[in-house]
Protein backbone atom coordinates (compact mmCIF):
# COMPACT_ATOMS: atom_id res chain seq x y z
CA UNK A 1 0.00 0.00 0.00
CA UNK A 2 1.85 3.67 -1.21
CA UNK A 3 2.18 5.30 1.87
CA UNK A 4 -0.28 9.01 1.84
CA UNK A 5 1.16 12.31 2.67
CA UNK A 6 -1.69 14.48 4.85
CA UNK A 7 -1.76 17.73 4.26
CA UNK A 8 -0.37 18.85 7.80
CA UNK A 9 2.71 16.76 6.23
CA UNK A 10 2.90 17.88 2.98
CA UNK A 11 1.22 21.49 2.46
CA UNK A 12 0.70 22.41 -0.92
CA UNK A 13 -0.12 26.00 -1.72
CA UNK A 14 -3.37 26.86 -4.15
CA UNK A 15 -1.55 26.72 -6.85
CA UNK A 16 -0.38 24.04 -6.91
CA UNK A 17 3.16 24.63 -5.71
CA UNK A 18 5.15 23.42 -2.54
CA UNK A 19 4.42 25.61 0.44
CA UNK A 20 7.93 27.72 1.15
CA UNK A 21 9.56 27.41 -2.49
CA UNK A 22 6.65 28.19 -4.26
CA UNK A 23 7.67 25.78 -6.73
CA UNK A 24 5.61 23.71 -9.29
CA UNK A 25 6.79 19.99 -9.97
CA UNK A 26 7.12 20.62 -13.66
CA UNK A 27 9.72 23.26 -12.83
CA UNK A 28 12.10 21.12 -11.17
CA UNK A 29 15.07 20.21 -13.49
CA UNK A 30 17.17 17.04 -12.51
CA UNK A 31 20.19 19.34 -12.06
CA UNK A 32 20.28 21.61 -9.41
CA UNK A 33 22.14 24.27 -8.12
CA UNK A 34 22.05 25.39 -4.47
CA UNK A 35 23.10 29.00 -3.06
CA UNK A 36 22.62 30.52 0.15
CA UNK A 37 22.01 34.26 -0.86
CA UNK A 38 19.03 34.57 -2.80
CA UNK A 39 21.07 37.26 -4.89
CA UNK A 40 23.51 34.98 -6.35
CA UNK A 41 20.43 33.02 -8.52
CA UNK A 42 20.32 35.60 -10.70
CA UNK A 43 24.13 35.73 -11.18
CA UNK A 44 23.97 31.83 -11.75
CA UNK A 45 21.11 31.99 -14.19
CA UNK A 46 22.76 35.02 -16.29
CA UNK A 47 24.89 31.97 -17.80
CA UNK A 48 21.28 30.20 -18.93
CA UNK A 49 20.14 30.78 -22.86
CA UNK A 50 16.74 30.94 -21.84
CA UNK A 51 14.42 30.68 -18.56
CA UNK A 52 11.41 28.79 -17.84
CA UNK A 53 10.31 30.04 -14.97
CA UNK A 54 11.43 32.36 -11.88
CA UNK A 55 9.66 32.75 -8.17
CA UNK A 56 10.83 33.77 -5.08
CA UNK A 57 8.78 33.41 -1.72
CA UNK A 58 11.07 34.83 1.60
CA UNK A 59 14.63 33.71 1.05
CA UNK A 60 13.69 30.71 -1.47
CA UNK A 61 14.29 31.98 -4.81
CA UNK A 62 14.06 29.81 -7.80
CA UNK A 63 14.93 29.84 -11.47
CA UNK A 64 14.92 27.34 -14.06
CA UNK A 65 16.28 27.54 -17.43
CA UNK A 66 18.97 25.85 -19.59
CA UNK A 67 22.90 25.98 -19.98
CA UNK A 68 24.70 24.64 -22.94
CA UNK A 69 21.81 22.22 -23.57
CA UNK A 70 21.38 21.20 -19.94
CA UNK A 71 17.78 21.67 -18.08
CA UNK A 72 18.95 23.34 -14.38
CA UNK A 73 17.24 24.87 -11.58
CA UNK A 74 18.49 27.26 -9.12
CA UNK A 75 17.87 27.38 -5.97
CA UNK A 76 19.03 29.86 -2.81
CA UNK A 77 18.32 28.80 0.38
CA UNK A 78 19.48 31.34 2.76
CA UNK A 79 21.89 30.15 5.71
CA UNK A 80 21.97 27.25 7.43
CA UNK A 81 21.03 23.48 7.89
CA UNK A 82 17.81 24.42 9.21
CA UNK A 83 16.95 25.85 5.72
CA UNK A 84 18.40 22.99 3.70
CA UNK A 85 15.94 20.66 5.66
CA UNK A 86 13.29 22.80 4.27
CA UNK A 87 14.68 22.85 1.02
CA UNK A 88 15.72 19.21 0.27
CA UNK A 89 12.41 18.00 1.70
CA UNK A 90 10.31 20.17 -0.62
CA UNK A 91 12.70 19.36 -3.95
CA UNK A 92 11.98 15.82 -2.84
CA UNK A 93 8.81 16.07 -2.92
CA UNK A 94 8.52 17.88 -6.02
CA UNK A 95 10.96 15.18 -7.72
CA UNK A 96 9.02 12.11 -5.81
CA UNK A 97 5.55 12.82 -4.55
CA UNK A 98 2.25 12.84 -7.08
CA UNK A 99 0.85 16.42 -5.96
CA UNK A 100 -2.70 15.36 -7.18
CA UNK A 101 -2.55 11.76 -5.41
CA UNK A 102 -0.34 12.53 -2.26
CA UNK A 103 1.51 9.40 -2.88
CA UNK A 104 4.80 8.23 -4.14
CA UNK A 105 5.66 7.93 -7.37
CA UNK A 106 6.14 4.16 -8.43
CA UNK A 107 8.91 5.51 -10.37
CA UNK A 108 11.51 7.65 -8.07
CA UNK A 109 14.11 10.37 -9.82
CA UNK A 110 17.56 11.05 -8.31
CA UNK A 111 18.61 14.80 -8.57
CA UNK A 112 21.98 15.58 -8.57
CA UNK A 113 22.61 19.06 -6.47
CA UNK A 114 25.79 21.16 -6.26
CA UNK A 115 25.79 23.66 -3.86
CA UNK A 116 27.82 26.57 -5.04
CA UNK A 117 28.77 29.03 -1.24
CA UNK A 118 31.77 30.42 0.70
CA UNK A 119 33.35 29.53 3.34
CA UNK A 120 36.35 29.69 6.14
CA UNK A 121 39.64 28.39 5.20
CA UNK A 122 41.28 26.12 8.34
CA UNK A 123 44.59 25.30 6.69
CA UNK A 124 47.68 27.13 4.93
CA UNK A 125 47.15 25.65 1.67
CA UNK A 126 43.11 26.62 1.35
CA UNK A 127 44.45 30.94 1.39
CA UNK A 128 41.78 33.58 0.20
CA UNK A 129 40.34 32.67 -3.42
CA UNK A 130 41.15 28.61 -2.71
CA UNK A 131 37.96 26.84 -4.34
CA UNK A 132 37.49 23.82 -1.54
CA UNK A 133 35.19 20.68 -2.50
CA UNK A 134 34.02 19.03 0.39
CA UNK A 135 34.31 15.55 0.47
CA UNK A 136 33.30 14.47 3.82
CA UNK A 137 31.32 16.99 5.90
CA UNK A 138 31.24 16.56 10.11
CA UNK A 139 27.72 18.46 11.00
CA UNK A 140 27.44 19.90 14.42
CA UNK A 141 24.03 21.04 13.31
CA UNK A 142 22.74 17.61 14.67
CA UNK A 143 19.74 17.69 11.91
CA UNK A 144 20.43 14.25 10.59
CA UNK A 145 19.66 12.71 14.19
CA UNK A 146 16.30 13.30 13.57
CA UNK A 147 16.02 10.84 10.69
CA UNK A 148 15.85 6.85 10.37
CA UNK A 149 18.69 5.30 8.71
CA UNK A 150 21.31 7.67 10.27
CA UNK A 151 24.04 5.79 11.25
CA UNK A 152 23.65 3.71 8.00
CA UNK A 153 24.60 6.54 5.63
CA UNK A 154 27.70 8.00 8.68
CA UNK A 155 31.12 7.58 8.93
CA UNK A 156 30.73 6.19 12.83
CA UNK A 157 34.57 5.49 13.10
CA UNK A 158 35.52 8.99 12.19
CA UNK A 159 32.87 10.89 14.63
CA UNK A 160 34.12 8.64 17.47
CA UNK A 161 37.72 10.05 16.33
CA UNK A 162 36.67 13.32 16.06
CA UNK A 163 34.73 13.28 19.83
CA UNK A 164 37.80 11.72 21.22
CA UNK A 165 40.13 14.43 19.66
CA UNK A 166 38.20 17.57 20.53
CA UNK A 167 37.56 16.06 23.90
CA UNK A 168 34.03 17.02 24.41
CA UNK A 169 31.10 15.00 26.31
CA UNK A 170 28.31 16.05 28.19
CA UNK A 171 26.58 19.52 26.86
CA UNK A 172 29.71 20.80 26.01
CA UNK A 173 29.42 21.62 21.93
CA UNK A 174 26.49 19.29 21.38
CA UNK A 175 24.71 17.70 19.84
CA UNK A 176 27.13 14.72 18.91
CA UNK A 177 28.95 15.77 15.35
CA UNK A 178 28.00 13.51 12.53
CA UNK A 179 30.02 12.45 9.02
CA UNK A 180 28.76 12.52 6.45
CA UNK A 181 30.18 11.47 2.50
CA UNK A 182 29.40 13.93 -0.66
CA UNK A 183 28.45 12.07 -3.79
CA UNK A 184 31.79 10.57 -4.89
CA UNK A 185 30.80 10.34 -8.68
CA UNK A 186 29.74 14.02 -8.69
CA UNK A 187 33.26 15.22 -6.47
CA UNK A 188 34.89 13.32 -9.30
CA UNK A 189 33.73 15.17 -12.24
CA UNK A 190 33.78 18.40 -10.59
CA UNK A 191 36.46 18.54 -8.56
CA UNK A 192 39.59 18.80 -10.83
CA UNK A 193 42.90 20.16 -10.28
CA UNK A 194 41.41 23.49 -9.76
CA UNK A 195 39.87 22.46 -6.54
CA UNK A 196 41.23 21.19 -3.40
CA UNK A 197 39.50 18.18 -1.66
CA UNK A 198 38.64 18.11 2.50
CA UNK A 199 36.28 17.71 5.29
CA UNK A 200 34.06 20.52 5.86
CA UNK A 201 32.77 21.53 9.37
CA UNK A 202 29.30 22.63 8.86
CA UNK A 203 28.55 24.75 11.95
CA UNK A 204 25.16 25.75 13.70
CA UNK A 205 26.30 28.97 13.47
CA UNK A 206 28.69 31.69 12.05
CA UNK A 207 30.42 33.10 15.81
CA UNK A 208 30.85 30.69 18.59
CA UNK A 209 30.44 26.99 16.88
CA UNK A 210 33.13 28.69 14.41
CA UNK A 211 35.37 29.67 17.10
CA UNK A 212 35.02 33.42 17.14
CA UNK A 213 34.90 35.52 19.81
CA UNK A 214 33.11 38.43 20.88
CA UNK A 215 31.49 39.37 24.04
CA UNK A 216 30.31 35.93 25.12
CA UNK A 217 33.55 33.41 25.73
CA UNK A 218 33.09 30.48 23.97
CA UNK A 219 32.88 26.90 25.62
CA UNK A 220 35.86 25.51 24.04
CA UNK A 221 38.35 28.33 23.45
CA UNK A 222 40.73 25.74 22.10
CA UNK A 223 37.98 24.71 19.61
CA UNK A 224 39.39 25.61 16.27
CA UNK A 225 42.97 24.71 17.40
CA UNK A 226 42.36 21.13 17.45
CA UNK A 227 40.23 21.51 14.70
CA UNK A 228 42.86 22.20 12.87
CA UNK A 229 45.30 19.81 13.48
CA UNK A 230 42.68 16.51 13.63
CA UNK A 231 43.54 13.67 10.53
CA UNK A 232 41.67 10.74 10.37
CA UNK A 233 42.95 8.48 7.42
CA UNK A 234 44.90 11.29 5.64
CA UNK A 235 41.74 13.29 5.98
CA UNK A 236 42.53 16.96 7.19
CA UNK A 237 39.51 19.49 8.06
CA UNK A 238 39.85 22.41 5.52
CA UNK A 239 37.18 24.98 6.14
CA UNK A 240 33.97 26.31 7.59
CA UNK A 241 30.92 26.88 6.37
CA UNK A 242 27.29 26.33 7.31
CA UNK A 243 25.23 23.69 4.87
CA UNK A 244 27.04 21.08 3.75
CA UNK A 245 26.38 18.19 6.14
CA UNK A 246 22.47 18.68 6.09
CA UNK A 247 22.82 18.57 1.93
CA UNK A 248 24.85 15.38 1.65
CA UNK A 249 23.03 13.11 4.61
CA UNK A 250 19.83 14.38 3.51
CA UNK A 251 20.98 12.99 -0.06
CA UNK A 252 22.01 10.09 0.82
CA UNK A 253 18.99 9.26 2.74
CA UNK A 254 16.52 10.11 -0.22
CA UNK A 255 18.01 8.84 -2.62
CA UNK A 256 19.99 11.61 -4.46
CA UNK A 257 23.57 12.71 -5.16
CA UNK A 258 25.33 15.99 -3.89
CA UNK A 259 28.10 18.13 -3.08
CA UNK A 260 29.33 21.33 -2.07
CA UNK A 261 32.00 23.55 -3.36
CA UNK A 262 32.65 26.93 -1.78
CA UNK A 263 35.20 29.69 -2.23
CA UNK A 264 37.30 30.88 0.74
CA UNK A 265 36.63 34.25 1.46
CA UNK A 266 38.65 34.02 4.82
CA UNK A 267 41.42 32.02 6.20
CA UNK A 268 40.93 31.62 9.93
CA UNK A 269 44.40 30.29 10.34
CA UNK A 270 46.58 33.26 8.98
CA UNK A 271 43.49 36.20 9.96
CA UNK A 272 42.92 37.23 6.36
CA UNK A 273 39.53 38.20 4.70
CA UNK A 274 38.54 39.50 1.22
CA UNK A 275 34.76 40.50 0.93
CA UNK A 276 35.14 41.35 -2.94
CA UNK A 277 34.86 38.27 -3.92
CA UNK A 278 32.02 38.40 -6.99
CA UNK A 279 34.08 38.06 -9.45
CA UNK A 280 35.99 35.30 -8.30
CA UNK A 281 32.73 33.47 -7.05
CA UNK A 282 31.11 33.67 -10.93
CA UNK A 283 34.36 31.95 -11.99
CA UNK A 284 33.46 28.83 -9.94
CA UNK A 285 29.66 29.44 -10.66
CA UNK A 286 30.99 28.97 -14.43
CA UNK A 287 32.85 26.04 -13.74
CA UNK A 288 30.03 24.13 -11.78
CA UNK A 289 27.90 24.94 -15.08
CA UNK A 290 30.27 23.37 -17.03
CA UNK A 291 30.83 20.34 -15.37
CA UNK A 292 27.48 19.58 -13.51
Amino acid sequence: MKKYFASSELIINEDGSVFHLHVKPEWLADKVILVGDPGRVALVASHFENKECEVESREFKTITGTYQGKRITVVSTGIGCDNIDIVMNELDALANIDFETREEKPRLRSLELVRIGTCGGLQPYTPVGTFVCSEKSIGFDGLLNFYAGRNSVCDLPMERAFLNHMGWSGNMCAPAPYVIDASAELIDRIAQDDMVRGVTIAAGGFFGPQGRELRVPLADPHQNEKIEKFEYNGYRITNFEMESSALAGLSRLMGHKAMTVCMVIANRLIKEANTGYKNTIDTLIKTVLDRI
